[in-house]
């Protein structure tokens, strides 16, 4: 079984946890979910309603998959030298470590994703890509792997990642039976990014 460790925080984007642990909780013989925050406890999403932390990231376990989302608080929690420490040492212990949307910009604080491809929500890629000058960012792509790094784009992309990722460690034909029992219509193209063309390159973005 794989430990999916998800990381909150306060201003965390609700769909950017809660998507993709459908789709990895649908295989509960295969995954593990676990929220991981700096302290235990209940913890505010942006939109008010709260998750609650199993366990404090300074005495998690090594997790299989670390799973760090986005939201408003992104832009605190880049300042916050604690954190990004913390990420980095699970980051570095992980097999895989899957960002959605401007979960992106914490990891790129951690350093481990210079040199890397990387994506991350277009509304807010200007400012994504200043948390990470050294980082490969791609302007056009639903999701973008490099090695063990995974990173997609705004907030409902997160759901064809783990989809991307379930196919990646389990097969197809498993990502396909998750994908069907949620209804939900997988975007298996992770080159195919609608949306980008929506922003200017230079928008900061203030939605995620």
């Amino acid at each position: 079984m794989r430990t999916v460790g998800t990381l909150l925080f306060p201003g965390f984007e609700l769909l950017d946890v809660f998507g993709p642990l459908e789709m990895f909780g649908t295989l509960g013989d295969t995954y593990r979910l676990e929220m991981v925050a700096e302290t235990v406890g209940p913890v505010a999403s942006r939109q008010g309603p709260k998750a609650i932390a199993d366990v404090a990231i300074e005495d998690a376990s090594p997790y299989d998959i670390l799973l760090i989302p986005g939201g408003q608080g992104t832009r605190r929690e880049v300042e916050n030298a604690h954190l990004i420490d913390c990420l980095a040492c699970h980051a570095r212990a992980s097999s895989i470590v899957a960002t959605v949307c401007t979960g992106a910009a914490l990891l790129a604080r951690t350093g481990l994703l210079d040199g890397c491809k990387a994506t991350s929500n277009k509304a807010a890629l200007a400012w994504v890509k200043q948390q990470g000058p050294y980082v490969d960012w791609q302007d056009r792509a639903r999701w973008v792997v490099d090695g063990k790094y995974w990173t997609s784009s705004g907030v409902s992309a997160g759901m064809d990642m783990a989809l991307g990722l379930i196919a990646a460690l389990d097969g197809t034909a498993k990502a396909d039976e998750v994908a069907v029992h949620a209804e939900y219509h997988w975007s298996r193209n992770p080159h195919d990014d609608s949306f980008a063309a929506l922003y200017d390159r230079g928008n900061a973005g203030d939605d995620t």
